[in-house]
């Protein structure tokens, strides 16, 4: 037969690549100023004109969505057009959709990059960019389908590799997950409000939030694995048949587990229980992978010694192990009671983000970049001198978060002999771990300065060589694809990459659905308070600043039924928060760590002025404390022309405010902002009735305030 020549794409690759490098030492650049905030608080830059763009609340999520979105997301989609090309046999389905791609995300990580800065957040965790950026991530999602699909379809090789499967879970999914999680009522251009409530936002969330990181961070990247380690190894994947249970066993079992997230929450528990019972079936899959990518290693044992590459890659697979082990084990309640809200979770989730996902990337570009540029890696040297300085930044950031999280936890949870805390002031157990705090930024700066000397080797790698743009391949000539008789079951779905992207779809669906419909269809599962009221204007709007501030990134709102939680947080009446108090949260604000003590019953527990000197030197009102300053709050003014359009956005989702009411709004505003100034003027504290802090202070006052100690009232509408 005789064979046809194309050419690869490798500009783009290259275009991706380069993304990468820059968009993850800016991101580790900004998570580093983060962690040196959590333990020197000077570097919020509060007393600067920088202060109100910089502070911990704002630049930690920039700093997720950077790492996530910008260094791996861009890394993802360079392996994705690399391997593709090569597995199918052909080049991409468009030059146009693929520069489409790319300059697309690269302005929506430019868009986060100004909006978070600035406040514009919807405070759902890895998903805090506001609505017009949401639209523009699901239609170049969709061009990224589009040119993979079409790609898949215009195939020359028969057999679909393993690889293959993984990315269409990847599409599939994570188009499902945002458009679903997305649902919110635009009030402004950059502000908005999330569709769901409450206990539902919370599940929707952490559906999402969980399986964003199922199907972002892992589906792809096992797919990167099964391509880039058998190629740096030069050996065959260990099992086909192992490839088929791990693939089509995770994708079903992975999008039950987000409810693990909410464990001990005002979730209900059959939602609960289903998140843990997947969550501990998800080891088999997750263990089923890694075995299969250490196990095409064998005979290749004595190169990962000397093999930078398959150094970072064997690293890789194995965080990814400990992991998905941890991941798992974290859910069983008895493991959760102890480890949610802790640092625990942090060195969780960053043995799996740096181990399995940075070091995989690593060794992804130091095996990329020498081949699309016709030459050596400029030094071996430099690349295992990254290694071992990343390894060590690893051990260097997880390390003490465990014991972190430990301290935390025990702290937390200490009764003294006369029955009562230990710790009552939670100032206590944040100012015992600070020294743990200080070893992760070091391991931070380590892992940095690794990604620093790969940049330099990668940089010079390529001037080193000449840059290979379109790649020149044989292959066999465009035939009808068509099922072998005889040949493997798994093969003739293979062979069909639209009912094979369907039954992906089908597959993460069901989980989705079950988990999902009965939280909104049944009420009994969100049982209502009648004395829960809608918040007032002046609270909404401080609900907002609440919001724009990133205060939820620090505070959690809400108190698990814990005997330690409840006489911690309300020592008077011992009331756990319950489902009905979140019915009128859009978005919820539960949170999920705690370097500040929980909120949900801060109503009442202090003066507005306590309130009032606390958000302009937190440091003299709370002795040690780590929370930076807020002084721009006690200078700008909220937005009155704002009030209508938010009290009408709210009741179109389902908040009761009178029709009409918005016309009115601003004079309860008024009303009750002047009565908290005229408070704070009895003390000798001066500010003016739309000032900020005014609004933040309402909404303070307000929380866990609607239950009283002696209602047991609670119906099912």
């Amino acid at each position: 037969m005789q064979l046809e020549k194309i050419h690869y794409d490798n500009k783009i690759v290259k275009a991706f690549i380069i993304a990468t490098v820059i968009f993850g030492i800016v991101g580790m650049t900004v998570g580093l100023l983060a962690a040196i905030q959590l333990f020197y608080p000077i570097f919020n830059f509060s007393d600067s004109s920088l202060g109100q763009f910089v502070s911990f609340g704002r630049i930690r999520p920039l700093h997720t969505n950077a790492v996530i979105f910008a260094f791996v997301g861009n890394a993802m989609f360079a392996g994705v057009y690399y391997s593709m090309q090569r597995l199918l046999k052909t080049r991409l389905f468009s030059d146009a959709l693929s520069w489409t791609h790319f300059w697309g995300w690269q302005l929506i990580i430019l868009a986060a990059a100004i909006t978070l800065p600035l406040g514009m957040t919807s405070a759902k965790e890895y998903a805090e960019l506001e609505w017009p950026i949401d639209i523009a991530i699901a239609l170049i999602w969709v061009v990224f389908g589009i040119n993979m699909i079409g790609t898949i379809i215009k195939r020359r090789e028969q057999h679909m590799y393993v690889a293959i499967w993984f990315y269409i879970a990847t599409f599939v999914t994570v188009a499902v997950l945002h458009i679903v999680n997305s649902f919110e009522m635009p009030v402004t251009l950059f502000k908005s409000y999330s569709w769901y409530a409450g206990v539902q936002d919370a599940l929707v969330q952490w559906w999402y939030g969980h399986n964003a990181v199922a199907f972002f961070l892992t589906t792809p990247f096992l797919g990167i694995m099964y391509y880039f380690l058998p190629k740096a190894a030069n050996r065959p994947v260990y099992s086909y048949r192992l490839s088929i249970i791990h693939f089509w066993s995770l994708i079903f079992i992975y999008i039950w587990a987000g409810p693990h997230h909410l464990l001990y929450t005002a979730l209900p528990d059959w939602a609960q229980s289903l998140g843990v019972v997947f969550s501990v079936m998800l080891i088999a899959p997750s263990w089923g992978g890694m075995l299969n990518g250490l196990f095409t290693l064998r005979g290749a044992w004595d190169r990962v010694r000397e093999d930078a590459v398959l150094k970072f890659m064997v690293v890789a697979v194995t965080a990814y192990g400990m992991a998905t082990l941890e991941g798992p084990l974290l859910s069983l309640k008895n493991v959760n009671a102890i480890a949610h809200y802790t640092d625990w979770i942090v060195a969780h989730v960053h043995v799996g983000g740096l181990g399995w996902n940075g070091f995989l990337i690593f060794g992804m570009l130091y095996w990329l970049v020498p081949r699309m540029w016709n030459t050596k890696l400029y030094s071996s040297k430099l690349a295992n001198l990254h290694f071992w300085i990343g390894t060590l930044g690893i051990v260097f950031y997880a390390l003490p978060m465990y014991v972190s999280g430990v301290v935390q936890s025990l702290m937390w949870k200490e009764f003294a002999a006369d029955g009562f805390l230990r710790y009552q002031n939670f100032l206590e157990t944040t100012t015992q771990i600070l020294p743990m705090h200080m070893l992760r930024a070091t391991g931070g700066a380590l892992y940095l300065a690794g990604v620093f000397i790969m940049a330099y080797n990668l940089i010079k790698t390529a001037y080193a060589g000449s840059f290979i743009a379109n790649e020149e391949a044989e292959v066999s000539p465009l035939v009808k694809i068509k099922h072998a008789p005889g040949g493997y079951w798994h093969h003739i779905l293979e062979a069909k990459p639209v009912i094979f992207t369907v039954l992906a779809l089908v597959a993460i669906l069901i989980g989705g659905i079950i988990e999902l419909v009965p939280t909104f269809l049944v009420k009994s599962n969100v049982p209502t308070i009648a004395s829960v009221k809608p918040y007032t204007p002046l609270e909404l709007h401080g609900r907002d600043i609440y919001i724009r501030e990133g205060c939820v990134n620090c505070h959690s709102q809400m108190i698990r039924p814990f005997r330690s939680e409840v006489q911690r947080y309300d020592p008077k009446g011992g009331e756990y928060s319950k489902a009905g108090e979140y019915v009128y949260d859009h978005p919820f604000l539960w949170g999920s760590k705690r370097t500040g003590p929980d909120l949900h019953r801060l109503g009442g527990k202090y003066a507005d002025s306590w309130h009032f000197r606390h958000m302009l030197t937190p440091a003299e009102v709370s002795t040690g404390s780590i929370m930076p300053a807020y002084p721009w709050l006690y200078e700008q003014q909220i937005d009155k022309g704002l009030t209508a359009g938010k009290i009408s956005a709210l009741r179109t989702i389902g908040v009761p405010y009178a029709e009409g009411y918005e016309k009115t709004a601003n004079n309860d505003l008024d009303a009750q902002a002047n009565r908290i100034v005229t408070g704070l003027e009895l003390e000798g504290y001066e500010t003016a009735p739309d000032a900020e802090i005014v609004a933040l202070i309402a909404y303070l006052q307000r929380l866990g305030t609607d239950i009283k100690l002696d209602e047991v009232a609670t119906r099912n509408e």
